[in-house]
């Protein structure tokens, strides 16, 4: 059998539960560095970093699922929900890290939201995947009926540009590993592009 047939069949029998158990984990185990003095001299910045840099690397991992399936014939469907919903959770833990360990200062928070653009595009990015996780259920699917549901999830698209351009916004220069990320998303983004012009075009 070759890798793909192996992994498609593997990817099958897997359940998906184990992972929504497991996606927590990494999030209590940088909150127990955070709270031992493994992070650094400035624990809450590098938890902060953490949690989102972690979060923009699901919703990549989420946009590489159709193009996997396209491409290669990896069929990985199954896990997009799970990993779909383990990013919205990183981006919550990433913002409330901001509000509740950061800031802190309630009257700075929408003062900082509107002034500084990086923040500005963070929490667009966020609200933008709300919906998402709101109708990630197989009740929402029904109820929105499928083309409505596949529409409304295209938000997804604008919520991963948002949160790499946030993060590139966020680094102190112009610094490799954010430009890598906001190069990924984008090349992902024209795969999914390419092909519909394609049959657009045939």
């Amino acid at each position: 059998m070759d890798v793909v047939g192996a992994l498609n069949g593997w990817a099958r029998r897997v359940p998906t539960w184990p992972f929504y158990v497991l996606a927590p984990l990494p999030a209590v185990w940088w909150l127990w560095l955070g709270l031992t003095g493994g992070l650094g001299v400035e624990p809450i910045k590098e938890l902060e970093h953490r949690l989102g840099e972690f979060a923009l690397q699901l919703l990549i991992l989420g946009l590489c699922v159709t193009p996997l399936r396209t491409h290669l014939g990896l069929n990985l469907i199954r896990f997009r929900r799970v990993i779909g919903l383990a990013a919205f959770l990183y981006v919550v833990l990433h913002l409330l890290t901001w509000l509740l360990l950061d800031v802190r200062i309630w009257s700075q928070i929408w003062a900082d939201i509107v002034k500084r653009p990086y923040i500005t595009i963070g929490m667009a990015g966020f609200v933008l995947l709300i919906p998402l996780a709101v109708t990630s259920t197989n009740a929402a699917i029904r109820r929105m009926g499928p083309v409505a549901w596949r529409r409304l999830h295209r938000l997804v698209y604008g919520a991963v540009l948002l949160g790499a351009i946030h993060f590139v916004m966020l680094a102190k220069g112009l610094q490799l590993e954010p430009l890598l990320y906001l190069a990924a998303v984008l090349g992902l983004l024209a795969m999914r592009a390419i092909p519909r012009r394609a049959r657009a075009s045939a």
